[in-house]
Formats: structure tokens, C-alpha cells, sequence
């Protein structure tokens, strides 16, 4: 069962169902891991701030959300968009198993260690999609 959740302006999908598998040690100091490198063609906002359009790495980080009620923990973290080597902005990505994203998410996927960055919702709305190490990070934007 999966249910929508909103968090701040933007709804974010999180799954209910079934234990999420372990996401990948990076070994840094920081505790990140790299999700790889992503381009957005437009400006989005990201956790209330304006983030350019540009190219960026994006970093999962062992930080997460406050759950709400009936969200599996673990289901979302915290992810920063790196530019130039400095942080320029952040945002909650939800994490679901691979098993799982047909359930969720439409569309074409990404392909194994690819990503996908998507207009939804008639250009209300952008998702990028990574697909890493058997799991499917989305992120969704105000655009």
C-alpha cells in the first residue's frame, strides 16, 4: 500500500511496504553518497530556496525528514545538490526499491545507474529520477 504524503508545498510518494534495502556506504568522513551528476534545464526551488538551472552531483546524506504517520522510516532523506565543490541546496528525496517503483512512479525508467529529469503535472512540477544500486531516488520540485 502506498500513500502520498505532503511535505511542505510539494507531495512526496513514500513506500509503506516491505523493508527498503541498504543504500550504499560512500566511506566519506561526511557520510554521503554520490547519486551522480544531473543537469536541470530550468530553475527549480529547492527546500523553499531558488536553485539554478545548471548541472550539479547530488549527495544522498544519512539525514532524514521527520516521518509522518505511516511512513516507512528510512523511506526519505535528505539529498544536497553540489556545485563548484559547495552545497547550494538541499532537498527531501524519497528512496523506493526497485521492487517496488512500478507501484509509484509512471513512465519511462531510468536505466541502471542512469537518471531521468521530468516536467509533471503540466510544467507545475519537476522529478528527477536515479536509479543507483537497486533502489529509485525521486525528487520532485516546484518549478
Amino acid at each position: 500500500m502506498f500513500r502520498v504524503f505532503r511535505i511542505g508545498v510539494l507531495a512526496t510518494v513514500a513506500a509503506l511496504v516491505g523493508a527498503l534495502p541498504a543504500v550504499a556506504q560512500s566511506g566519506s568522513q561526511s557520510g554521503t553518497t554520490s547519486l551522480g551528476t544531473i543537469t536541470l534545464n530550468r530553475a527549480v526551488t529547492a527546500n523553499g530556496q531558488p536553485l539554478p538551472a545548471g548541472r550539479y552531483i547530488v549527495r544522498l546524506t544519512p539525514e532524514a525528514p521527520s516521518p509522518v504517520v505511516g511512513q516507512t522510516e528510512g523511506a526519505a532523506r535528505w539529498v544536497e545538490f553540489v556545485r563548484n565543490g559547495q552545497v547550494v541546496g538541499r532537498e527531501v528525496v524519497t528512496i523506493v526499491p526497485d521492487s517496488e517503483i512500478g507501484e509509484i512512479a509512471k513512465g519511462p525508467r531510468p536505466p541502471r545507474g542512469g537518471h531521468r529529469v521530468d516536467v509533471l503535472k503540466g510544467g507545475d512540477y519537476i522529478r528527477v529520477w536515479i536509479n543507483r544500486g537497486g533502489n529509485n531516488y525521486l525528487i520532485h520540485f516546484p518549478a
